[in-house]
């Protein structure tokens, strides 16, 4: 009776955990067409799964890239961005930025130790600025549901916004703010796998038993994880674009001039999802008459203020500092969508 119990705990926790999963919302989605529209569900699944397929290219690229990556042990070059004069720092660590191969929360030690040996704000708000914004995975999806000059504009707010949000703090910290910005942090580990500010890298990981076997574990994981959301984001897309009119896409975020970009800035910090489900949500707004530059503002404001980037800066400084960084990542995201929307 007692092995009974036992075994059935974990059961009902997965059975919870797929109900809240992309997968079970995709299965529910469907299930509401097949009930309430059938005559389109057809419609709908083709263009899900042609979406998925024509990104599938992009998603086995990024998945060996991160793979090695993290097989490498590449996270540790990033504390090399930390070091040398203050104006250096905040250069390296917005162009870095964009580069770690971190997780949400392995953010959090990194930032932590970074701060504990004296790194100076400005340079650590240059990475936090600029990090949620773009890695190499998410240059590859974005680039598969928007093109190419969508995905360089983003990584170019990137960096751009890293140093704009580095200067200004540096600026600030020069009149006498931010004087003691940390709060009482705790440098715990997340769990999701090496020290990120610790070690060096081995770049030929294929001799190493355990970083082939850290190869092997982050490529299906982050396989399962792209399909998983991807396939989500292109169901959400295929309704979209089937369902929402045009006119009232084109309406509150279409057109030239900077209110639309406003509007897709302030609505993107809570709407937002994650970097994968973002693109080929967009490229469904877009199809529907959002603009350019609104769709850069919705993805850069989105991104600073996505849940896991939030968590990483409230856990670690006190509430002014956290104050600055939304308000730099909105301000910048808002700059973006201008600049953006008069160049392309």
């Amino acid at each position: 009776m007692s092995d009974i119990i036992h075994t059935g705990r974990p059961l009902g926790k997965e059975i919870r955990g797929w109900l809240i999963s992309p997968w079970a919302v995709i299965v529910l989605a469907f299930a509401a067409v097949a009930i309430l529209d059938a005559a389109r569900l057809t419609t709908i699944g083709s263009f899900a799964i042609a979406a998925l397929l024509g990104t599938l290219p992009y998603i086995i690229f990024a998945v060996l890239l991160i793979a090695g990556l993290k097989a490498t042990g590449a996270e540790a070059v990033i504390a090399d961005a930390f070091k040398g004069r203050e104006t250096r720092m905040i250069l390296m660590a917005a162009l870095f930025g964009g580069l770690a191969p971190f997780c949400s929360c392995e953010v959090i030690p990194f930032i932590a130790g970074l701060l504990a040996v004296s790194a100076p704000l400005s340079a650590v708000m240059a990475f936090w600025l600029s990090s949620p914004l773009i890695d190499p995975p998410t240059l590859l999806i974005t680039a598969a549901a928007l093109g190419w000059p969508f995905a360089i504009g983003k990584a170019v707010s990137a960096v751009a916004l890293g140093l704009f949000g580095g200067f200004a703090i540096k600026q600030a910290m020069a009149s006498g703010w931010f004087g003691k910005p940390l709060r009482g942090v705790s440098q715990s580990r997340c769990g999701c796998g090496p020290d990120p500010f610790s070690g060096k890298p081995a770049w030929r990981f294929w001799h190493d038993a355990r970083r082939r076997e850290t190869f092997r574990a982050e490529l299906v994981a982050n396989g399962l994880f792209l399909i998983k959301w991807l396939a989500l984001a292109y169901v959400l897309e295929a309704l979209l674009v089937t369902y929402v009119p045009a006119s009232t896409i084109a309406g509150l975020v279409g057109g030239e001039g900077l209110l639309p970009i406003g509007i897709a800035a302030l609505v993107g910090m809570p709407a937002y999802l994650n970097s994968y489900v973002a693109p080929p949500l967009l490229a469904g707004l877009m199809e529907q008459g959002m603009s350019n530059g609104a769709a850069m503002a919705f993805m850069v404001s989105g991104a600073v203020s996505s849940v896991p980037a939030m968590a990483a800066v409230w856990s670690l400084v006190k509430r002014p500092v956290f104050a600055a960084y939304i308000g730099l990542g909105v301000s910048g995201a808002i700059v973006s969508g201008i600049i953006f929307q008069m160049l392309v």
